[in-house]
């Protein structure tokens, strides 16, 4: 049957995030490497919700409200002008916001610059419409954006720019000078931006999110996607939207209509309430994150991870192994004590997780004998199919990228402070991090 499915199909694999907070939930180990809350969302929030369903709020439905609470937070937040009845498309969440916005401006071989490491999600909506990614490396520790290397990533195919800010996974608020080269090479290259500010309201040490759309000449050509998943942690609700100029705008809107109709009504009635929250709110939200991302900091550092750039949004830790660690090979033995865990870990992650092999035995002993569930930073680092180099060469050059393991925050302090213990088993006598060493292969 394979020879049936199409040839972008045959291209896609399991999203490693996804397979191991299934294996967290089958191992009963603590999941650190999906970003959801397992604490409960705000009861007015879910009052809403209930209140809905059982006021028949449960078929096809386009809430007007959505787009006029949006349009009134967009004026406050960065004064800027949209019209909630031609610039605004309600999806179902910032994923099928961002893919229709995809399927919207994207032609086949149309390039579409993206900035590395980046979420996983991105590439996938690229290719299905057909699409090129082109990947810019941002400079570690504080990726960092060289405006050199990213002018040279333009041609005369590139359509479009990808901007995550705040970004998963490292964190990162892009600054005004990076949005200013960003905004440019729009303008002076005629390109399209299409941003993920999901995590527009949680940054810390006083950072601020800024939108690409406030700098000149950039509302027009700027795509904004976002949703009420993470501010107001219902990640399963699925309502989001986009926000664009009116053609494009239009046009999102028709493919969201042929892809799914509408977004969960329910859910849309409850985001009235979600969206109507006060400043209150907001600061309570960044302040609860912002103090468990210093508990995470201080846990993982002080079992000898590195933390050399302190996020300044979203929810997660991008944490790279003590330079002293080895790294394992590719052919690092994936023995397992436990034979529950054995089995989960063999038939869910062994298959999407190939191409992370020099990360596994790491995340192996985390599972093993922490209990905690992370994810390899390798899955969010990519190579360029149209680069000259070769993928051997390309990979000496950036070996920082096998380093990294991300993990997400988003957790009720019981769930921290159950990692914590688990993690101090990894801890030897003399206080540092005890990470298996390299398992030989036959050569």
């Amino acid at each position: 049957m394979e020879k049936k499915l199409s040839r972008v199909a045959n291209t896609f694999t399991p999203s490693p995030i996804q397979e191991l907070s299934h294996l967290a939930q089958r191992c009963n180990a603590i999941n650190l490497a999906e970003g959801f809350p397992d604490f409960p969302a705000a009861p007015a929030i879910k009052s809403a919700a209930v209140s809905a369903i059982n006021s028949d709020f449960n078929q096809y439905r386009h809430v007007q409200g959505i787009c006029e609470l949006l349009a009134r937070n967009a004026k406050e937040m960065y004064g800027l002008e949209v019209d909630p009845d031609t610039d605004i498309a309600i999806c179902c969440g910032q994923t099928e916001a961002f893919a229709a916005a995809m399927f919207a401006i994207i032609d086949p071989g149309d390039e579409v610059v993206l900035f590395d490491p980046c979420y996983e999600t991105y590439e996938g909506c690229i290719r299905l419409a057909g699409g090129i990614p082109v990947y810019v490396a941002l400079e570690p520790p504080h990726w960092t954006l060289d405006a050199e290397k990213f002018m040279s990533s333009f041609t005369g195919r590139t359509k479009a720019v990808i901007l995550n800010s705040p970004q998963n996974p490292t964190g990162k608020v892009f600054t005004w000078n990076e949005l200013e080269i960003i905004a440019e090479a729009c303008r002076s290259r005629d390109c399209l931006a299409v941003t993920d500010e999901v995590y527009e309201h949680i940054t810390y040490d006083n950072v601020k999110h800024v939108t690409l759309s406030l700098l000149p000449g950039m509302q027009q050509r700027t795509i904004i996607t976002s949703s009420v998943s993470k501010t107001f942690g219902v990640t399963g609700w699925r309502i989001g939207w986009a926000i664009a100029n009116p053609i494009v705008a239009s046009a999102i809107r028709n493919i969201h209509v042929k892809l799914t109709d509408s977004a969960p009504a329910p859910f849309q009635e409850a985001a009235l309430t979600a969206l109507s929250s006060g400043p209150d709110y907001f600061e309570s939200l960044r302040r609860d994150y912002e103090s468990k991302r210093d508990y995470s900091i201080q846990l993982l550092t002080g079992i000898g991870f590195q933390i050399r750039f302190k996020p300044q949004g979203s929810f997660f830790l991008f944490a790279e192994l003590p330079e002293s660690s080895p790294l394992s090979d590719v052919g690092a033995s994936l023995a397992l004590t436990d034979p529950k865990t054995k089995v989960a870990f063999l038939t869910l992650i062994i298959p999407c997780l190939l191409v992370l092999m020099v990360q596994v035995e790491y995340v192996k002993h985390l599972i093993e004998q922490a209990g905690v569930v992370a994810v390899p930073g390798r899955g969010f680092f990519h190579f360029n199919s149209v680069s000259s180099e070769s993928e051997e060469s390309l990979s000496a050059c950036h070996d920082y990228q096998k380093r990294y393991i991300r993990f997400a925050f988003c957790k009720s302090s019981a769930t921290l402070e159950a990692a914590a213990q688990g993690l101090s088993e990894l801890v030897d006598t003399k206080g540092c991090l005890n990470l298996p060493p390299p398992c030989k292969t036959d050569t």
